[in-house]
């Protein structure tokens, strides 16, 4: 040290400055680059992972990212042809959105075996004690006519009539195995159809493989599930109704609250009841699912049981939303009353159902049938915003996210019940410290109704991207649109499969009348 102030004594004081100078300006440099690649990188990293979660932009459709909706086929697809392999009957058990992916399964069933479709059965709900079928609740006409580039459907079999004599065909009933692969329709099932005219299979809920390897049959899927089943015109009124009276009075969301007796009892969440309430949930379990060790702790703890009200207030504020937030419930009869239900209003007072927007006597006498679910269903895939609450096994939930996703990215928001439960329970124990910001960064981490690729055990009903959207201007040509006429083309095609017919059919008259 001695020696280099020595030497800036000694006459080198001009070029100790201009050194510590350069040494100055490097830096600077440095500092300023780093800030400039510092904010740049957080620039990137913000448009996929912000920092903050943007409550206005909630309210608008998620970014499409150039992708469109589109289940049309987009290689040749010919049209059912006139003699099929028989006729194929099913039953399709549970609600009214299992029901429906049953509906999708059986239009594509019977598209692989060439069969001709008898309108699908719906089972009488055992918890909503509703037999309306499908005449109740789907457009019968619209949904035969949409899909009559894809399935030959009638609305019963026919009697046969040969030698003066009338014939029933009785179905052969089978039972298909779950998740069954196309191979298995392709085999066994056709086999039986060949033998005997026609099949049942019964039930019909998850009995084809969701993951097949072929996309014009998974956009099948998305042509039954999103343009052929159309409610009946009486629910599509009551649904509209309902939207434009919450519509006239600005923004509102829609929440799935399934806090319900069946999905407590089958998630073995028992340990926040009263000794009561908590024997009501076991007995529902025991009649109605498989015996099963279920820890409580262990089942919050892995995000399996539904978020309660409060919880779902409490994710609903730290995200951003206020009191002044509309929300319409889609729920049936909330376990626990009012109890669990009064802190959710508290945080949020501007709470609507279906029967307070719309007391008509028509929605108030089928609140708890398959009516007042179809409505629930209409006006959450209209919201603004759809919350489920509880999505794992929840059709309603699942089948909901998938049409939303379907119907133009709109905005849906996803509880992480796995990420919040250690937040939750830390709350509970009296850590209350900084926890709306533990909470944002777990919901910064899920999709907010974007495209976003499925992966297990995600549904194909909750999400069919990519099979069921294109790109004007794809990387993949796979992705590529169908062309604006592909209607046209489709209609081409069954007008020449109708022709031909024809052409049989006199060519075969005009043989008989010669022999004779």
């Amino acid at each position: 040290p001695g020696l280099h102030r020595q030497h800036g004594k000694q006459g080198g004081g001009s070029k100790g400055i201009y050194a510590k100078l350069t040494v100055v300006v490097v830096v600077l440099l440095i500092c300023t680059f780093s800030v400039f690649f510092s904010a740049t990188i957080s620039g990137n990293r913000g448009s996929l992972e912000p920092s903050e979660i943007n409550v206005e932009e909630l309210w608008e459709s998620a970014k499409s990212g150039g992708w469109r909706p589109s289940s049309a086929p987009r290689s040749d697809w010919p049209p059912p042809p006139k003699e099929t392999n028989g006729y194929l009957r099913v039953r399709c058990n549970g609600g009214l959105n299992q029901q429906r992916s049953a509906i999708c399964n059986a239009v594509l069933a019977a598209r692989i075996m060439n069969a001709t479709l008898v309108l699908p059965e719906l089972d009488a709900n055992s918890f909503w004690h509703d037999d309306s079928g499908f005449q109740g609740i789907y457009d019968v006409e619209h949904f035969i006519q949409t899909l009559k580039y894809d399935v030959r459907i009638v609305e019963s079999i026919p009697e046969i009539h040969k030698n003066g004599k009338t014939k029933k065909i009785k179905a052969h009933q089978i039972r298909p195995p779950r998740d069954a692969p196309i191979s298995w329709y392709t085999t066994v099932a056709l086999k039986k159809m060949k033998e005997h005219g026609a099949i049942y299979l019964t039930p019909f809920s998850h009995r084809l493989a969701e993951e097949i390897d072929n996309a014009e049959y998974q956009r099948l899927r998305c042509r039954v599930n999103y343009h052929a089943l159309r409610f009946k015109p009486n629910i599509m009124r009551l649904s509209e109704s309902i939207v434009d009276k919450l519509r006239a009075r600005g923004h509102f969301m829609s929440i799935h609250l399934r806090f319900e007796m069946d999905m407590l009892a089958f998630a073995g969440c028992f340990d926040i009841f009263s000794p009561e309430e908590q024997s009501i949930l076991k007995k529902y379990r025991k009649d109605n699912f498989a015996d099963k060790r279920l820890v409580y702790n262990e089942r919050r703890a892995i995000g399996k049981c539904p978020l309660t009200p409060e919880e779902v207030g409490l994710v609903l504020r730290a995200v951003g939303f206020d009191n002044s937030t509309r929300i319409y419930l889609a729920a049936g009869e909330l376990f626990g009353g009012e109890r669990f239900m009064k802190p959710f209003r508290d945080l949020f007072p501007r709470l609507e159902n279906h029967s307070s927007v719309d007391s008509s006597e028509e929605l108030v006498a089928n609140t708890r049938g398959l009516l007042g679910s179809a409505v629930d269903y209409m006006v959450c895939l209209l919201s603004d915003i759809f919350m489920p609450t509880y999505d794992g096994p929840s059709n309603f939930a699942n089948n909901l996210l998938g049409h939303r996703l379907y119907y133009g990215f709109r905005t849906t928001i996803r509880p992480d019940r796995k990420g919040l439960a250690p937040i939750f329970i830390d709350r509970e124990n009296g850590q209350t410290a900084g926890f709306e910001q533990a909470v944002r960064r777990v919901m910064l981490k899920t999709n907010f109704g974007g495209p976003h690729k499925r992966v297990p055990p995600e549904s194909f009903y909750t999400n069919s991207w990519p099979e069921c959207f294109c790109q004007m201007s794809p990387s993949n040509p796979a992705d590529k649109c169908p062309p604006d006429n592909v209607l046209e083309i489709l209609e081409s095609q069954l007008e020449n499969e109708v022709n031909r017919d024809l052409e049989a059919l006199m060519e075969t008259n005009s043989t008989r009348r010669t022999e004779i």
